[in-house]
């Protein structure tokens, strides 16, 4: 397979695989071509790359400098701007989780605690019911917060020689 087939199979997948962590086809095509890039590149190579509007890429790198997956780069001499991304991927999968975590486990948990304080009869089945329902579901995602913790702060070689040992 030829490098610009590699690249352009590579871009495609990534852009799929967006779509399961939580950001559109386009946003993670963006990402995935900044990443494969060895220099940063402009929006008008962007666009000219991925046969993208200026608008739709103007848009979709705001939301991954927001992620954090994306940086702005100024080159001296050069009046336009270039953007790259991450290259090592343990801290791209890391960036990521913090960011899910952020915008959704974070804002259930604040969610479940607002429930978890029904009024009502505790006696009463439906209230007890709940009142169950969700303590389980705030247990469960405390301790995901709590494991999801741990991950995005340990070291590369801790996680995976952690989980090869799950596995022999």
């Amino acid at each position: 397979m030829k490098l610009a087939e590699a690249k352009q199979q590579f871009i495609s997948s990534w852009g799929a695989f967006g779509t399961h962590w939580g950001i559109n086809r386009t946003m993670a095509q963006i990402h995935a071509l900044l990443m494969i890039s060895s220099q940063p590149i402009t929006q008008d190579d962007i666009m000219e790359e991925l046969n993208i509007s200026r608008g739709n890429v103007n848009m979709n790198i705001r939301e991954l400098i927001s992620w954090g997956l994306v940086d702005r780069v100024i080159l001296s001499g050069e009046r336009k701007e270039y953007f790259t991304a991450e290259k090592d991927i343990w801290k791209v999968a890391t960036q990521i989780t913090r960011e899910r975590k952020k915008r959704e486990l974070d804002p259930m948990l604040k969610l479940l605690s607002q429930l978890e304080k029904v009024e009502g009869d505790k006696k009463d089945k439906d209230v007890k019911q709940f009142s169950e329902t969700i303590a389980s579901i705030k247990k469960l995602g405390n301790q995901a917060d709590k494991m999801l913790d741990i991950m995005t702060k340990a070291d590369e070689n801790w996680f995976l020689s952690g989980l090869l040992k799950v596995f022999k």
